[in-house]
């Protein structure tokens, strides 16, 4: 038995020294098409993109140079999984406030009622900061597009809908590149918990 317990000590040992090693570090996926030629891999990144904030600024992909950041896609008068998802948001906004590294943007489905001063009172409600947290407006095609082509999600419009859409819950990871690194279901508190230790890991590998 001794001998046993010895040598369950060495694995141990073993086994913890192994994960301790550079290069074996926990690292996150990338998600989406991608393009192998030779040694080089070209991962889908998002798209160049202009729209509006609640504070009427242009926020551009330049905005988010140098950082991490979570998006969604959502619309004030959304009586369904919107009010969850900016709960569960919120969560993520007050974990990383204080870090400079990352930011927060919600691209709203429904620029016809979501003007630039509905959606500062929507943020003024939650209390967030816009220099963290941005909201963005523009026109109903580009948002829908960047939604579909570089997010990867949809939104459609359904008159039988309850809000008058059908649109997806999913908060989406990007790295500093521009990546999706990961996509969670920002209605379940489980999948956010997943989602900010995630940002974590990511944070890390520009350590």
């Amino acid at each position: 038995m001794k001998v046993n317990s010895v040598l369950v000590c060495i694995v141990v040992l073993v086994m913890f020294a192994v994960a301790c090693q550079p290069g074996t570090e926990e690292k996150l996926p990338y998600l989406g098409r991608k393009e192998i030629n030779g040694q080089d891999t070209t991962y889908h990144t998002i798209s160049d993109f202009k729209f509006v904030n609640q504070d009427s600024n242009v926020v551009t992909h330049e905005n988010f140079k140098g950082q991490i950041y979570v998006s969604d896609f959502f619309f004030t008068t959304c009586p369904t999984i919107c009010p969850i998802m900016k709960t569960q948001m919120l969560r993520v906004y007050e974990q990383f406030k204080d870090n400079d590294q990352v930011s927060i943007l919600s691209h709203t489905i429904d620029p016809k009622h979501d003007t630039v001063g509905v959606l500062k009172e929507f943020a003024s409600r939650l209390g967030v900061e816009s220099s963290k947290w941005h909201f963005v407006t523009g026109e109903k095609e580009e948002i829908y597009k960047i939604g579909q082509t570089s997010y990867m999600v949809s939104a459609v419009e359904d008159p039988n809908e309850p809000g008058g859409f059908i649109h997806s819950g999913a908060f989406i990871l990007i790295d500093k590149q521009r990546r999706v690194r990961g996509v969670y279901d920002g209605t379940k508190e489980d999948q956010v918990n997943k989602l900010m230790g995630d940002m974590l890991v990511l944070l890390k590998e520009y350590e």
